[in-house]
């Protein structure tokens, strides 16, 4: 056991870098200066641009941040939303099951068009909110936005910093 340790030790220490003088007496070498990593590039934000309006998005896209969506959440900046990756297209449905404020929910087709839009969802029902056509995309804004910004079922969506599904 205690050459195991003696050994650990030496093994240890000999990573540190040692130079040897004329008397043969080990000295440690003085540290080096580290050359500083450059910071990582901030990724640019994802946005969509629907008809002439854009809003910077929080990607969505695993099972469980699907689920939770915007619940709890007691403010939306007014260029902002959340984009739901969905894994197929679909009719989807949502709900508004503790979310705290009203959202327009526009479903988004395959071919990049709007297909539908819940406008001006209430907050806290639980009703299925869905607009009978196939979608791929869901994307979540503020209420009224839709009406805001003139955004009607058809208009042509483009995805900007968006990972391909």
């Amino acid at each position: 056991m205690l050459r195991i340790c003696c050994l650990a030790i030496v093994v240890g220490c000999s990573t540190g870098g040692t130079t040897k003088h004329d008397d043969n007496a080990a000295t440690p070498m003085p540290p080096s200066d580290p050359m500083p990593k450059p910071a990582a590039p901030a990724a640019p934000p994802a946005k969509v641009t629907v008809g002439n309006a854009t809003v910077e998005v929080e990607i969505v896209a695993t099972e469980a941040k699907i689920e939770r969506g915007m619940m709890y959440r007691q403010h939306l900046p007014p260029d902002a939303g959340m984009l739901f990756l969905m894994d197929k297209e679909f009719d989807w449905s949502f709900w508004m099951r503790n979310c705290l404020i009203p959202l327009d929910l526009l479903f988004i087709t395959k071919g990049m068009t709007v297909a539908g839009i819940v406008a001006n969802a209430k907050p806290g029902i639980d009703d299925l909110l869905k607009v009978g056509v196939p979608s791929l995309y869901v994307l979540e804004v503020n209420g009224g936005w839709s009406a805001g910004h003139h955004v009607a079922s058809g208009a042509p969506v483009k995805f900007e910093n968006v990972p391909a599904r």
